[in-house]
């Protein structure tokens, strides 16, 4: 296996009060790099169903509720993943958890594929085989329902190791002035990916004729070339060759974590815990409502097809990037004039709430940019927003337990988006059957109230962001 050139072990006890920048050195913005490409690739696999999701449905004659159950699949297992994936990545460090997780993930992404053809060569074999039980008169609805539904379990499994793992990075390789903008960074990969499946999708099925099979070999093979040039260059700060002893010193200025280690259940008797994964099941839920809602959104309201979704997402999420980078750098920028860690993340916090609340009124928007441009505030209020509860976490949590704490987030998320689409699919199927068309007034007043909900709770939990401590012979204290 690839390795990355090491050294022992050095101390971080260069003063570096002093030091310009150039002379600090800047790998950890490579390590920040890379984490973006990979948050990009996680983006891109699993956006490509939701970018087929209008001609999946019409191709296999799925309801609003077959397609939120498989929606409900991947996020049931991504709920499930993300708490063991933080843990998971507490023990065996980034380099090996991050590269596991790309592999597998792009190998099921490339899987999808394969349902297609498994569905028109099997249903007639599986129906001839169950004649006469009550499992016979499969249709190709269902076959198909739990074929999708079976592959976004396994991806959803896969894929929850990129967060945790990457934020973990991130608390290793930067100080915490910096994490809020490196956050910023690495999760517009989520815009870039979501934008890259958006011109993927269309150019590989529709231009180059190759059918939506093809769009899902393409791009999770992507994951192999990203996975080679981690192992080539990623190592933890204090072996890597490339790091000078300045930069070393710089990453390592906050006062060191406290000693001893945290039990995985104990840390949900920490309010720190709880400030992350209470929002997280409050707003994770929209960002995926944006993934995979968006494209049916718009071909239910304007008639956007799979050849024409690419200029209105470009749109969202070039925005939401921006709003990403900005509302991390926000935060960052008011820490180096002088404003207190609390007051520099909260004051984020507003901002972003506010600028959410006008897309709770999208569903009347009669014009289509007009639309797609009050989703793009929101959804850049939203990356801004989530760079911030990211790094709250490495702000308030030990390093030996962040990972830990984003992933049962995480999975707090999941919980949150398993009730929300399911909702939504039913209220979609209701709207339908009793006005004769599908209304997303309801989903979207909720996206649009939730922030304000979130940020209560952030400020009542942590008033002041204080830090978790704990005592090793007594046990945790749960502060």
């Amino acid at each position: 296996m690839l390795k990355t050139i090491t050294r022992k072990k050095r101390p971080a006890s260069a003063d570096v009060g002093g030091c310009s920048p150039a002379k600090r050195g800047h790998y950890r913005w490579v390590v920040c790099a890379l984490l973006f490409c990979a948050t990009t690739l996680n983006y891109v696999d699993r956006q490509v169903f939701g970018i087929l999701g209008p001609r999946l449905t019409e191709e296999f004659h799925w309801t609003e509720s077959n397609f939120s159950l498989i929606v409900s699949a991947f996020t049931l297992a991504y709920a499930f993943g993300y708490a063991a994936a933080g843990r998971i990545m507490d023990r065996i460090g980034v380099r090996k958890g991050l590269a596991v997780a790309v592999g597998l993930w792009s190998l099921v992404a490339m899987a999808h594929g394969l349902i297609g053809p498994l569905v028109d060569f099997g249903l007639p074999w599986l129906n001839a085989v169950l004649a006469g039980t009550f499992l016979g008169g499969l249709t190709p609805a269902m076959l198909s329902v739990a074929g999708f539904s079976a592959a976004r379990f396994a991806l959803g499994l896969a894929e929850s190791g990129n967060f945790p793992g990457a934020i973990k990075a991130v608390g290793q390789w930067h100080p915490k002035r910096e994490r809020a903008l490196s956050t910023g960074l690495f999760n517009s990969g989520s815009n870039v990916g979501v934008i890259a499946a958006a011109y993927a999708v269309p150019f590989v099925v529709e231009q180059m004729g190759w059918g939506w099979p093809a769009a899902f070999y393409v791009t999770g093979a992507m994951g192999f070339v990203w996975l080679f040039f981690w192992l080539m260059m990623y190592d933890s700060p204090e072996r890597h060759p490339r790091v000078a002893a300045a930069e070393l010193a710089y990453i390592r200025s906050d006062p060191p974590d406290p000693p001893g280690q945290i039990a995985w259940l104990s840390l949900l008797r920490y309010r720190q815990t709880w400030a992350y994964a209470v929002p997280m099941f409050l707003i994770g839920p929209v960002w995926w409502f944006y993934l995979y809602w968006m494209p049916k959104f718009l071909k239910n309201n304007y008639g956007i097809d799979l050849q024409h979704v690419f200029w209105p997402l470009l749109l969202v999420y070039l925005m939401s990037g921006v709003g990403s980078i900005g509302g991390g750098g926000l935060s960052s920028w008011l820490i180096t004039r002088g404003a207190s860690i609390n007051v520099a993340r909260k004051t984020a916090f507003v901002v972003c709430t506010l600028c959410t609340i006008p897309v709770a009124c999208v569903s009347q928007v009669t014009n289509m940019w007009a639309a797609m441009f009050l989703v793009g505030i929101a959804a850049a209020a939203h990356a801004g927003y989530a760079a911030n509860l990211f790094t709250i976490v490495s702000d308030t949590v030990p390093r030996k337990a962040v990972s830990s704490v984003v992933g049962i987030g995480g999975s707090a998320s999941c919980v949150g988006m398993l009730f929300f689409s399911t909702m939504v699919g039913y209220i979609l199927d209701w709207t339908e059957t009793v006005y004769g068309e599908k209304s997303y007034l309801i989903p979207f007043l909720i996206v649009g109230t939730v922030y304000l909900v979130a940020t209560a709770v952030i400020h009542l939990l942590l008033p002041r962001l204080e830090p978790m401590t704990f005592e090793t012979a007594q046990g945790p204290d749960p502060k």
